[in-house]
């Protein structure tokens, strides 16, 4: 049996490790949410949805799902689900799913549910613990949630991961019934290859090994110490997680407690299958409906380029939007961006049926 200063040693570099791997949301509790005194930045996160349900995966797991739908009452025209990213969960699609109720032409049924291990929805084992398993899972949500009718799937980070996996899966479905894919800030492959999560995903890295080790054996002792870390936490996941330092407090906050909100376990469970991810073949399938790609060019975690421009050249009639000073989190940093680029992205879902096009579109933002 190792010496207790061992073990604090391995305890204390797993922390330290655990913040930097903010890069791929590995961080603590913050401790900032108590600070906040305006009602409305304390709704932040807190929409409520018109419907409520529990979806069950193929293997159990039960998936926590939420809708809302149009404002005026109307009937939609389309289903739009999100997706979310990694130890995030719903509530990061906050002004998305704030403003897009109110869209009429097309009216947008939303859809919204936290992944495995994540949020509401229940845990998973590692060996489950894929996205393999969260492509599967979001056929469940999608047989289960929207079981007719057109479809827009928007996915961030692993969300859009979740999404290519579920192409690879279920090619049949794009042409059929899925009218747009919006993919923000997310990748097709080769994750550790550039920007912060490269020395993370090492398989050379023995850190994230040792922090997998140490949540089996002595989960609370990590848990507890992870905490310890909190306000030091917060800064780094503003500055590594946002490009803009000027990001509103209370953004900052629901990042923060939502990556807080996950494990230790949860987040070496999942690392594994961030570091073999590699879909780029599975584009493919969205070829044959509108494609939004994305990304800020300050994102540290999948920098637009590679990512983006892979995801690009495989999609050559996708509209493809660079968001500058734009961090990881662009739908939190930029929601006017996002959200107006998700309006038009419907409305060219809703007046047109997939079909292969050609050329390629590029803008930069100035937010």
């Amino acid at each position: 049996m190792k010496p207790v200063w061992q073990v604090l040693a391995w305890t204390s570099g797993a922390v330290g490790a655990a913040i930097t791997g903010a890069a791929v949301g590995v961080a603590a509790h913050s401790t900032r949410a108590g600070a906040r005194k305006d009602e409305e930045l304390e709704a932040l996160g807190m929409l409520r949805p018109d419907r409520q349900s529990t979806v069950a995966a193929d293997d159990g797991v039960p998936l926590s799902v939420q809708e809302v739908l149009p404002a005026d009452g109307g009937k939609p025209d389309l289903t739009v689900v999100f997706v979310h990213g990694f130890t995030l969960n719903s509530r990061g699609w906050h002004f998305q799913r704030r403003d897009l109720p109110a869209l009429t032409k097309p009216r947008a049924r939303l859809v919204f549910f936290d992944h495995r291990s994540h949020g509401e929805s229940g845990h998973s084992s590692k060996k489950t613990s894929t996205i393999d398993q969260l492509g599967r899972d979001l056929d469940a949500v999608l047989r289960a949630a929207a079981p007719r009718g057109p479809i827009v799937l928007v996915g961030h980070s692993m969300g859009g991961m979740t999404i290519m996996a579920l192409a690879e899966q279920r090619p049949e479905l794009f042409p059929d019934r899925v009218r747009g894919v919006a993919l923000l800030g997310t990748s097709a492959g080769a994750v550790g290859s550039s920007g912060l999560p490269r020395p993370w995903l090492s398989r050379a890295n023995p850190v994230p090994r040792g922090l997998a080790i140490l949540s089996d054996l002595q989960p609370g002792l990590v848990e507890w110490t992870r905490k310890i870390g909190d306000r030091l936490a917060w800064s780094i996941i503003r500055a590594v997680s946002f490009g803009d330092r000027k990001t509103p407090k209370n953004v900052v906050d629901l990042m923060a407690e939502m990556i807080g909100s996950t494990s230790v376990e949860v987040v070496t469970d999942f690392l594994e299958t961030l570091a073999q991810h590699d879909r780029k073949d599975a584009l493919a399938a969205l070829s044959t409906c509108e494609v939004l790609v994305l990304s800020g060019d300050a994102d540290k975690l999948t920098p637009f380029s590679p990512h983006a421009e892979v995801i690009a050249e495989a999609l050559p009639s996708a509209r493809v939007v660079e968001a500058e000073g734009a961090g990881h989190p662009v739908m939190m940093e930029r929601p006017e961006l996002v959200t107006g680029e998700l309006e038009a992205l419907l409305r060219r879902a809703y007046r047109s049926k997939p079909q292969k096009g050609t050329g390629s579109e590029r803008r930069a933002e100035n937010r």
